[in-house]
């Protein structure tokens, strides 16, 4: 699933809201990437939009820097908290971090009819910057406590992702955070090397 602003497409594949962040890092898929992606105009309130947390035309306040500076921060809690969940070793404090902000209080939801009649999910109140961190941070403390979860998170197997997805396939076999995306240029880089052998 992906979402866009201008020329810049978000990627939600990867089984979890705090691993879609991850992966909004510069270096996830986008190897020598210097820029970070969620500044900009838009980019940030598309992210939002992309991962379900603010439904489809939510209004969203003043989405300025410190947003930004806010979703970095948690990202990179949940990106050092989820190498050491994957490597086995202790969190270190980033756990303090990732607890402070999952202690805020969640956006509330609520149940809406829209033109059709057709239940669907809205907000309560316009969203406020903490408010969303905390959503982000307690699926990534969920994710993190939840030891049949935690026992699934993989690293993609493509060349130039650094991403981690959440591995549901029958067998867990799967290698890359999308086959559409890093398996096939696994595929096409595997034809080429076929070809050029030949």
């Amino acid at each position: 699933m992906a979402a866009g602003t201008g020329s810049y497409e978000w990627r939600f594949d990867s089984g979890r809201v705090c691993l879609d962040l991850v992966a909004t890092a510069p270096q996830a898929d986008r190897a020598g990437a210097a820029w970070e992606p969620l500044a900009g105009p838009g980019r940030l309130s598309c992210w939002l939009t992309g991962t379900g947390l603010v439904p489809a035309g939510t209004r969203i306040g003043a989405v300025d820097d410190s947003w930004v500076t806010g979703f970095v921060e948690l990202r990179e809690c949940v990106a050092q908290l989820v190498g050491a969940a994957l490597e086995g070793r202790p969190a270190g404090p980033a756990l303090e971090t990732l607890n402070a902000l999952a202690e805020g209080p969640p956006p509330g939801i609520r149940a809406v009819r829209d033109g059709d009649g057709t239940l669907v999910r809205a907000l309560s109140a316009a969203p406020g910057r903490g408010a969303l961190l905390a959503a982000v941070a307690r699926d990534a403390v969920d994710l993190l406590t939840d030891p049949v979860a935690r026992s699934r998170l993989r690293r993609c197997e493509g060349d130039s992702c650094a991403r981690v997805y959440l591995d549901t396939s029958r067998g867990r076999r799967r290698r890359w955070c999308s086959s559409e995306v890093c398996g096939n240029r696994e595929r096409v880089a595997r034809h080429r090397r076929k070809a050029a052998a030949h």
